[in-house]
């Protein structure tokens, strides 16, 4: 187990910026040490035997659905547009706070926080991300019991940082070490999104189940690596880039779009790393269904995709060859 384990927390270092997502290497390690104590259970002879008097195929259906709910909350609670949380004391006043980091709409992104007393002021600064701009300060509006500042909006993809200050005359808060950033993205319908979702949650569910067959060398790994290839197909590789084009104006921005030293936005690249997977191991299970190592590596490489928080190194506007706002 402890070697099992120190392989994982290796291949997660290579394909994780520890810098970037520091608070949630313990998340990863609780995820993947539940995936290889299963696995390690599913393969001992007293698991065999006890699921020989139950559905053994429920059971390991079960198994995957817990595997992928929690990859998909841990993706979702740890990428870059998870809102910002938390609570400050502003002299003997709590504060409760929940920045938001996307906006999808067509009017400037609200940024809001609960002060019913009006005895708290705040201070809001903003500049765009990737520019020479200079930081803009205003003061926040107090609107029915909250503090309320807005960031202009953004053509899709842009992206804006911005702090805020809070005092109450006597005592002065910042609310966050650093400035938190916002990206503004098009609209997509839910007629595309809803789908896209779907498919990819089918598809991540079916690698974990394939992945898990191929561990107890069960007969259906060939059908179910089919299975997660097509859905992968149709969530990543088709409704993948018109999502990216509603959300940012661009159908692929992954390599090599922005030149070949240039990765580029890490969703199409990681959707593209797992589809190839995928397709070698449906192609080397067609030619011998014994090796179903091929499929159980393809998910693998899924699960480590889906630890990297999503929309880490996504697209966004580089301002810096452009004058700054007001020149």
């Amino acid at each position: 187990m402890s070697q099992s384990n120190g392989l994982f927390n290796k291949l997660l270092s290579s394909h994780l910026n520890n810098n970037t997502i520091e608070c949630s290497i313990v998340g990863q390690q609780r995820l993947v040490f539940f995936v290889i104590s299963f696995c390690n259970i599913a393969n001992t002879k007293s698991f065999k035997n006890y699921t020989s008097k139950m559905n053994k195929n429920l059971i390991l259906w079960i198994a995957a659905i817990v595997i992928t709910l929690a990859s998909a909350v841990y993706q979702r609670s740890t990428g870059p547009t998870y809102p910002v949380s938390g609570k400050v004391l502003v002299g003997d006043q709590q504060v409760d706070y929940k920045l938001i980091r996307t906006y999808g709409g067509p009017d400037n992104a609200e940024i809001s926080i609960p002060e019913p007393t009006g005895n708290i002021q705040g201070t809001f600064r903003f500049k765009r991300l990737k520019s020479h701009d200079e930081w803009i300060e205003v003061a926040m509006v107090n609107m029915g019991g909250k503090l309320v500042a807005y960031v202009p909006h953004q053509p899709p993809a842009g992206k804006v940082e911005y702090q805020i200050t809070l005092s109450d005359g006597t005592n002065q808060v910042q609310l966050t070490k650093d400035p938190v950033i916002i990206r503004f993205k098009g609209h997509v319908p839910a007629a595309v999104l809803i789908p896209h979702i779907l498919f990819m949650f089918l598809a991540m569910l079916f690698a974990t189940r394939t992945g898990i067959e191929a561990i107890v060398k069960g007969d259906r790994t060939f059908s179910q690596a089919v299975y997660t290839a097509a859905f992968l197909f149709l969530g990543g590789i088709i409704l993948g880039p018109v999502v990216q084009k509603y959300a940012f104006g661009a159908y692929w921005t992954g390599w090599p779009m922005k030149g070949i030293f240039n990765f580029g936005d890490m969703t199409d690249n990681k959707t593209a790393v797992a589809m190839l997977f995928w397709i070698l191991a449906v192609y080397m299970l067609w030619k011998n269904r014994e090796k179903r190592g091929w499929a159980l590596l393809a998910a693998i490489v899924l699960l480590l995709i889906y630890l990297i928080p999503h929309s880490m190194m996504g697209s966004e506007i580089d301002h810096t060859m452009q004058p700054p706002i007001g020149n």
